[in-house]
């Protein structure tokens, strides 16, 4: 009795965070049970693009005349452009997305993605993309609603202390913020090896043993137990970094890391539906650059993550459950600025990578001769994109979580 007195002070039941063992122990290994057609197995991971992404110079309407004018200095010049038809190409950093979207099979571009009335604030605008709503007050974000209507684990594979996102608030279960597998590892305070064996035979024994009705270790028992199925999945958890060998190199970036490690998860068959990732820098207003600069490492470290991603889960079999979406909370302007960068705008591409999305462009590409102060205007609301997503890949009532009927945009070949 003193003994698993003392290792149930010593060990820590909240080594994984704060609902980590409820996390694990109710969802971690279960098969999704959705019903609806095409939600079993799907998977969502989210691409955010934090800072306005310029759209114009990812998605370039490179035969136009007026793009050239309005950008003397950053436009990407002509014979530098990845030709996509339509007119249109995406910047030279972008070459991996644009392979992977020449192959026919893989990527969706959804051209000039907004909102009514749209924000110029960084932090009013990601809150609406975030929470699928431009009312005024914002609690609960779209995939926390997502996760509450159809409940099951969620990732936020998070960038060193970046705290989780307004997305995934409102979910039953707080979906934890990861940047290693080694945030799962069960903790215990023993000081060496020896010791920790010893803590976990206790555990174990605590396991084995029959319990008696109305005993009065009863509870004690109850949370030895707990304890144990913990560790199990801690050793489960940390046997995948172990031993996961991805089928395509990935870049040695950050960003590329994250989505490795969503990749070690998808493959390991936790059960997870959604994964959240960001990556920063995109608000630039000064020292843009053209064909190479700031923006162009942006575009290349997003572009060769994403497609060393979907490579490698295609390779695994996962290709037609995987549905990859990117989006940032507002575009830049049409035109560049005295800085040769570009202020905040509207009317930005959104791209989906996955083996049932439907290759090709959707929309036209905003007007450059017909803006709002500079600014291209939106033609497709972003919740059309959310209500394909929601509809017709989870499987989930979009007007439940988006507050109102929107039309799904033509995204998937389903």
């Amino acid at each position: 009795m003193t003994n698993r007195r003392n290792f149930l002070k010593s060990s820590s039941l909240f080594g994984f965070g704060a609902t980590a063992p409820q996390f694990l122990g109710r969802t971690a290994f279960a098969a999704p049970t959705a019903d609806k057609k095409g939600a079993k197995d799907t998977i969502l991971v989210v691409v955010q693009h934090t800072g306005g992404n310029d759209g114009l110079n990812t998605v370039i309407p490179y035969k136009n005349d007026e793009y050239f004018k309005l950008r003397p200095n950053i436009a990407i010049p002509k014979d530098q452009v990845k030709g996509i038809g339509k007119d249109l190409g995406f910047h030279p950093a972008f070459d991996a997305m644009a392979r992977l979207y020449n192959d026919k099979s893989a990527v969706c571009v959804v051209q000039g993605v907004g909102y009514p009335n749209p924000s110029q604030s960084h932090f009013r605008s990601m809150d609406i993309w975030q929470a699928a709503s431009t009312a005024e007050t914002l609690t609960d974000g779209w995939i926390g609603k997502t996760l509450k209507a159809s409940p099951g684990p969620a990732f936020h594979l998070a960038a060193g202390n970046e705290s989780s996102p307004l997305a995934l608030n409102g979910a039953p279960v707080r979906a934890p913020s990861v940047t290693s597998l080694e945030d799962f590892q069960l903790k215990m305070a023993a000081a060496n090896g020896a010791d920790k064996a010893a803590q976990k035979g206790v555990i174990t024994d605590v396991a084995k043993s029959p319990m008696s009705p109305g005993s009065p270790n009863n509870l004690l028992d109850f949370v030895a137990r707990t304890q144990m199925n913990t560790y199990a999945s801690s050793d489960k958890l940390a046997a995948i970094g172990k031993n996961y060998q991805p089928k395509v190199p990935y870049p040695a970036t950050p960003f590329a890391n994250r989505l490795k490690l969503a990749a070690q998860l998808i493959d390991a068959g936790l059960g997870a539906r959604v994964f959240y990732v960001s990556q920063d820098g995109f608000d630039t207003h000064a020292g843009q650059g053209g064909a190479v600069g700031a923006h162009a490492n942006l575009l290349q470290t997003i572009g060769d993550g994403i497609s060393a991603f979907y490579r490698d889960l295609a390779e695994r079999g996962h290709k037609d459950r995987l549905c990859i979406m990117t989006f940032s909370e507002f575009g830049r302007r049409g035109y560049e600025n005295g800085s040769k960068g570009t202020d905040h705008g509207s009317g930005a591409p959104m791209f989906l990578v996955g083996g049932k999305v439907k290759n090709g462009v959707i929309g036209d590409h905003p007007s450059l001769t017909k803006m709002e102060t500079g600014n291209l205007i939106h033609s497709i609301d972003f919740r059309r994109v959310y209500a394909a997503v929601l509809d017709h890949w989870l499987g989930i009532d979009s007007k439940t979580v988006l507050g109102g009927k929107f039309e799904p945009a033509e995204v998937f070949s389903l």
